[in-house]
């Protein structure tokens, strides 16, 4: 028996020691983690140094790790603070506080090749975070910052999914070339086109797709909007409109964490056109005596062709790293449904980052991005030049309420002869329109810092884009050329944009008090857009696509085209230095040199200066430590910048195809055809008080454009029809823009913030003395070639020029200043005053952001009214329900004037979203939140059409146009419910 416990006790024992040993080689740690004010910060990074082991802080910055026996420091991060080193030693429960970093992406701001901290900035520049976005339906990032930057202009053309915006940054510069700005994705400068081909159709030219719809939000981190000279300088012939720079998410530091995000909208239409219904048609025709028109019928085709829109949207990121690698890797879809039957938008992209470090010195470097996606757009049959036929949203409101739009047997009742209205529901089901977009932006960028200060960085990218595009017109539809025929399309792009540069860059503390940051590089980019289109007409069979069966099709009844843009070419050579002395004195210079194949031999190379300076004056000795200003700075800067928005080879000969294949010179050269150039002045004023309460900027602009580029009809007998010149005049853009910030209430459960940035500018043409130039085309039955705008000394850009509208005479006939003889410069369509609010609500675990945006001072022509809904309607089509009140003479003829000159001012709910932190849920769940959000919920205006926040292309010849509404796609109300989680 005494053996026996002696065995056992010697079993026991190593057993023990054994247990003891395995316990002793981990340790459990718990702990929280705050910011300087106390509060908790959940999703903080904990990592165990030397290893890729860690965790991250729950809701209430809790964190519990289980750490090996020979751990020695934890290492604690999180973005916009001090990343911390804490040693372990004997402890197991800590309480840390982390310090903001104002060098960390808090405080940073991206400008063109490289960064900068906000108080070293000299140049007008303004930065949102991922957190400042709107919410909602998003289908490109310029959606995301609307309203939210003092002179900045983001307007929807299309309520259309995908569609195109006007984008202008400190008011409009060209009459020709381009207007919107340059747009950089993390380094990347954009084409700024898209590859989806174009359809010209009997029912006109569709509107434009936006060419950032490869681009999901879900994945950008913060976007930079670079408005004066001294900013923009550095891309110089590209900078001219200001440039908007957009920086996409990156791993982060720590073990691997899984984002996901998923939220499902409705979507309706926000506003009606008030058109008779069957009851006030039939009212109508007994008010004017007529004793056709009634069909007794009733029918709402507007309601016919719309429809409750359901938007899902998924998205999920994974991400993670340690000090010599980081790692980020996405995927989104986007499944929206139009407003209208038959139309939406699907979305896929996928986005793949990293960040890593080579060599035990750590000073070879490797980043990549490759970011892929694919659009496919169901697109309506509506158009920006649609004539007396009109297309959907015109036929709709045209068509004759008491006319039912089904027969009693259920078929479409489709009226006969070729002049007789379309029944816009038989319109929207003859019409197939598909629109396949696939993109992949790749990016890779090795650098060497050569030593502490130095460093040499190549980047090396490829931008692809290839568009497919099927449309068809059934037979069966009663169009002139189409009925009994059919006729289809089907058109191919593609668009290849390359990119190498390679920077040096230098930051340098030369002494405590004087610090020197410097960046010089060459830069070259190609540019190459292609494309072809087939059609034909007259099929046997609707069995099948037509677009499959083009061959089926008479030869005589099939076209086809195809086109390859001369390949454009820009090098450049580019250079800035900014010196800070003592954190008081900056100065910043900026020089860029371009050289382009776009113009003339004389003048392929242009230099674009700048020149900026800063004193921070709250660090001088009597503002230091001042209870009342935190921060107050002076800036000023000059600049000139460049624009070459505009077709490759303009400046060369070019020829096209005449009858029987014979080739023609279509183009003469202009070997001094200049860069279109704008010089531009900025004076700042930077500030932040009462305990950075309150907190803003004001800002003074000044941008002189000139040299601009046109292209005029060649004079006989000249041997092409076109020529490109640079038009005598000056564009003068001026202005203030003020943005503020004020934190109305700090409160442990309750917070209030309220921002607003207002912005005052005027826009004029000075010293013109050029051809009159007009634009702004009017479409519709009986205004055939009319225009409304026009280019004229002392004129703002588009100003409105038509004949002067003075009432009805007694017969309801229209009274116009000298008989209509005349036409008159009656309104500027550019708004002279620009206005955003955002304010913002914290109680405990419940967040309320609610985002306005108005412009005020301009007009709108509503070509809806004029040419859509007239009065010479009744008896066939239907009318606007105003005009019954006027006793108008149905014999008034359809004309353009000031009558239909609308105020276009309007103040507009964009977006608002509560939600609410539900934190940690269990073990796994983190950050859970959900939120409600609401988009375009109204819009305060007097503007009688659709949404006066619209801007329809109605170019003449490619010249400009801004401020029209022709029967658009109407824009949506959307409302959206979504969660948001970490794993």
């Amino acid at each position: 028996m005494t053996k026996m416990r002696l065995l056992k006790a010697l079993l026991f024992f190593p057993l023990l020691f054994l247990a003891t040993g395995a316990l002793a080689q981990t340790k459990a740690l718990t702990g929280n983690i705050r910011d300087a004010q106390g509060a908790a910060i959940p999703g903080a990074n904990i990592q165990i140094k030397g290893t890729n082991s860690g965790t991250v802080t729950d809701g209430n910055g809790a964190f519990k790790l289980s750490v090996p026996a020979s751990a020695t420091t934890l290492i604690i991060s999180f973005i916009g603070y001090l990343k911390q080193e804490v040693p372990i030693g004997t402890k197991t429960e800590f309480d840390i506080t982390l310090q903001l970093d104002n060098t960390t992406l808090a405080d940073v701001v991206v400008v063109g090749y490289g960064i900068a901290r906000k108080k070293d900035l000299t140049g007008a520049v303004a930065s949102l975070k991922a957190k400042d976005f709107n919410r909602g339906i998003t289908n490109a990032p310029d959606q995301l910052i609307q309203g939210k930057v003092a002179g900045l202009m983001v307007v929807n053309n299309s309520g259309a999914p995908g569609a195109a915006t006007t984008v202008r940054i400190r008011g409009v510069s060209s009459v020709r070339s381009g207007n919107q700005p340059l747009y950089v994705i993390d380094g990347v400068p954009l084409d700024g086109r898209i590859a989806r081909p174009g359809v010209n159709t009997t029912l006109g030219t569709s509107p434009d797709a936006n060419p950032l719809n490869f681009v999901n939000a879900f994945d950008i981190a913060s976007m930079e909007v670079l408005k004066d000279a001294s900013a923009t300088a550095i891309y110089g012939s590209r900078g001219s409109n200001g440039v908007i720079m957009i920086t996409t998410k990156k791993g982060q530091t720590g073990p691997a964490k899984l984002d996901f995000g998923y939220s499902v909208g409705i979507s309706s239409i926000m506003k009606k056109l008030k058109v008779l219904d069957a009851g006030q048609y039939k009212a109508a025709l007994q008010q004017y005596n007529l004793s056709g028109g009634d069909e007794g019928g009733s029918a709402d085709a507007m309601d016919a062709i719309l429809r409750k829109g359901l938007t899902q949207n998924f998205n999920v990121g994974v991400s993670g790293g340690n000090e010599t690698g980081k790692y980020r890797a996405s995927f989104g879809l986007m499944n929206q449904e139009g407003i209208i039957r038959k139309t939406g938008m699907k979305k896929y992209t996928g986005n793949i980052t990293g960040q890593y470090k080579f060599l035990e010195s750590k000073k070879l470097g490797l980043d990549f991005n490759v970011m892929a996606s694919h659009t496919t757009e169901q697109l309506a049959p509506i158009s920006n030049n649609a004539g007396y036929l009109g297309s959907l949203v015109g036929q709709a409101l045209q068509w004759n309420p008491t006319r039912n739009l089904r027969k009693p047997d259920g078929s479409l009742n489709i009226m006969q002869g070729d002049n007789s209205p379309i029944n816009p529901l038989a319109m929207s089901e003859a019409w197939e329109d598909k629109a396949d977009i696939s993109y992949i932006l790749g990016s890779i960028s090795p650098y060497y810092k050569i030593t502490d200060d130095l460093e040499y960085r190549f980047l090396f990218s490829v931008n692809r884009q290839t568009g497919i595009r099927r449309a068809q017109i059934a037979s069966f539809i009663n169009i002139q050329g189409i009925k009994d025929l059919g006729i289809a399309y089907y058109g191919n792009a593609e668009l290849t944009t390359k990119l190498f540069t390679h920077t040096l860059s230098y930051n340098k503390k030369i002494s405590s008090t004087l610090n020197l940051n410097a960046v010089v590089g060459y830069e070259y980019q190609d540019f190459n857009f292609k494309g072809a289109d087939l059609g034909a007409s007259g099929f046997s069979t609707d069995a099948v696509p037509y677009t499959s069966i083009l061959q089926n099709a008479a030869q005589s009844n099939t076209f086809m085209s195809s086109y390859e843009n001369p390949s454009s070419e820009l090098q450049s050579i580019f250079g800035r230095v900014t010196v800070n002395l003592k954190e008081k004195y900056l100065l910043t210079a900026t020089l860029r040199a371009d050289g382009s194949n776009k113009f003339g031999k004389n003048n392929r190379y242009g230099y674009f200066p700048s020149f900026a300076a800063k004193w921070n004056v709250s660090e001088e000795d009597f503002l230091k430590g001042n209870s009342f200003v935190q921060n107050l700075a002076l800036r000023a800067g000059w600049g000139q910048t460049g624009n070459q928005e505009f077709p490759a080879g303009a400046a060369q000969e070019q020829y096209d195809l005449r009858s029987a294949g014979a080739a023609g010179l279509m183009n003469v050269a202009n070997p001094d055809l200049k860069w279109e150039s704008s010089k531009q002045l900025n004076i700042g004023v930077d500030f932040s008080l009462l305990d950075n309460r309150l907190s803003g900027n004001v800002d003074y602009f000044n941008k002189n454009t000139s040299n601009l580029l046109f292209n005029f009809p060649a004079i006989a007998p000249a041997p092409a029809s076109n020529t490109w010149v640079n038009l005598p005049g000056e564009v003068i853009n001026k202005g203030v823009e003020v943005a503020l910030r004020g934190e109305i209430i700090r409160g442990k459960d309750f917070s209030w913030m309220l921002g607003a940035n207002v912005t005052f500018i005027k826009n004029e043409l000075k010293n013109y003395t050029g051809p009159n130039v007009l634009t702004g085309s009017i479409s519709g039955q009986g205004v055939s070639g009319a225009t409304v705008q026009r280019f004229a000394n002392g004129q703002p850009l588009n100003v409105f020029y038509v004949r002067k509208f003075k009432g009805l005479d007694k017969d309801g006939l229209s009274i116009f200043e000298d008989n209509g003889n005349s036409f008159y410069y009656s309104g500027d369509p550019n708004p002279k005053q620009m206005l955003g609010l955002t304010t913002e609500f914290g109680y405990k675990k419940w967040f309320l952001s609610v985002n306005m945006n108005g412009a005020f001072g301009h007009k709108v022509y509503n070509n809806t009214a004029n040419t859509v809904l007239p009065i010479t309607n009744l008896g066939s089509r239907n009318v606007a329900l105003e005009l019954l009140s006027l006793k108008e003479s149905r014999s008034n003829p359809i004309t353009t004037s000031t009558r239909y000159l609308e105020n276009g001012n309007f103040m507009k709910l964009t977006n608002a979203t509560l939600s609410y932190s539900l934190g940690n849920v269990g073990k796994s769940f983190k950050n859970v939140s959900l939120y409600l959000t609401g988009q375009n919920l109204f819009v305060i205006t007097k503007y009688s059409g659709f949404d006066p926040e619209v801007n329809t292309d109605k170019n003449v010849n490619g010249v400009t146009s801004f401020g029209i509404e022709y029967s658009p796609y109407p824009t949506a109300r959307n409302v959206i419910f979504g969660i948001n989680l970490s794993l």
